[in-house]
């Protein structure tokens, strides 16, 4: 029993292990009326090796680290990417190696990982969106290679599928976890090909949740997974994991100065993934629904401009696409530019401040309910907000996103 609650309590402290900042504030002094003084001192709880409890709390943690590691391990792959040019130095990343011929050379690498048993593995769209793409290694930990075909490609997403086929080999596919659930400051890590270092793992925590990135085209990524793990080129398309070493992320862009990491790095939900993957399996294709607009998401500035109050809150549709879906439904794009303190703000567009009665505050949240919740050629009906009376419905017919806008 002793052993059991000394288990339970190593598993409660092992995330304050990890980062080695457990943090624990002194009670605040009295003075002289009784009551606590307004500072507050802190003091980091020292770390003893030599007594067996800290030892064996610090021994729990790599044991726990090392044990993601070997569970994980499996099912992650390192891809070389190989594309047909005349350019013998046209290289994504400075790691990538001399080609062995002009016509033949190595364009990246990266990571990725298996989805299925039946030999589809993921990574990221940009790693193998290539015309002149000529060949795609897989290859394992153990120094199994194979020859990879692209099934499915989603540049919005930034996610892709590859294919390989092997019939002495078993594959075990990655546990997928809910990147729903996950909060910031829980424990993250990342395992990828870093720089062309194979299968490096690397841990730290969730930094920040419901991020939105620019995608590989006009269009953004919602609801991002931003973590402190030391994400480097190489890791794209790797899984990013939590404590039961289950995929809640597929890594996908850092934001770095230099290339390298700064402790800012990015990775697409796996519920995003869950949505996109079966049907790039299936179609080689993912549909999204298309409103038509570009809108701004409606701040303090914005609502001054509008002569609304300071706490209001939806989307302004700042333009319309010519001939899109919102064009043909009569929705209004902004007629004009007023200047505040020195920013460009566009005013005399409708308000979109629900979609089918469901609240959107901001162009993230009407992203992610356009992306989650309907489908091409459904009909959706848009509340939009008016200054001067009441609130309006308004139906649209949803159109598909453009692939390469």
């Amino acid at each position: 029993m002793k052993n059991k609650l000394n288990f339970t309590l190593i598993i409660f402290l092992v995330l304050v292990i990890l980062s080695c900042n457990y943090l624990n504030p002194k009670e605040e002094p009295l003075n002289s009326t009784g009551n606590k003084t307004d500072s507050t001192s802190i003091e980091s709880v020292k770390i003893n090796l030599d007594n067996p409890i800290d030892s064996n709390i610090v021994e729990a943690s790599e044991n726990i680290l090392g044990n993601i590691y070997e569970k994980i391990l499996p099912s992650v792959v390192q891809i070389k990417v190989r594309s047909k040019s005349d350019n013998p130095n046209n290289f994504i990343f400075p790691f990538a190696t001399s080609p062995q011929s002009p016509e033949q050379i190595l364009r990246g690498e990266g990571s990725g990982f298996v989805w299925d048993e039946s030999g589809h593995i993921i990574t990221n769209h940009h790693l193998v969106d290539d015309p002149e793409l000529f060949k795609v290694n897989v290859i394992f930990s153990d120094g199994a290679q194979y020859n990879a075909e692209v099934v499915g490609s989603d540049p919005h997403s930034d996610l892709a599928v590859l294919k390989i086929i092997t019939e002495e080999k078993k594959l075990i596919p990655a546990l997928m976890g809910t990147s729903s659930l996950v909060k910031v400051g829980q424990f993250s890590a990342a395992i990828g090909n870093p720089f062309g270092q194979e299968f490096t793992f690397t841990s730290g925590i969730i930094s920040a949740t419901g991020r939105t990135i620019q995608g590989l085209g006009q269009f953004s990524i919602p609801q991002v997974l931003q973590t402190d793990a030391a994400i480097n080129p190489g890791n794209s398309g790797g899984p990013l994991l939590n404590r039961k070493g289950e995929v809640i992320g597929i890594n996908t862009q850092i934001v770095s100065r230099d290339g390298g990491n700064s402790g800012v790095g990015f990775a697409v939900p796996i519920d995003i993934a869950k949505r996109v993957i079966p049907e790039l399996i299936q179609n080689g294709y993912f549909e999204y629904s298309f409103l038509g607009i570009a809108g701004a998401t409606i701040n303090p500035d914005i609502a001054t401009a509008l002569e609304l109050p300071k706490t209001f809150r939806g989307v302004l549709v700042a333009e319309i696409l010519p001939g899109g879906p919102a064009e043909k439904a009569g929705l209004i794009g902004s007629s004009e530019i007023k200047n505040i303190d020195g920013e460009s703000i566009p005013i005399g567009g409708d308000i979109i401040t629900h979609v089918n009665d469901v609240r959107v505050k901001s162009m993230s949240d009407l992203i992610i309910y356009l992306d989650n919740e309907t489908r091409p050629g459904e009909k959706t009906n848009l509340t939009l907000f008016n200054i001067d009376s009441e609130p309006t419905q308004l139906v649209v017919t949803l159109g598909t996103r453009p692939t390469n806008p």
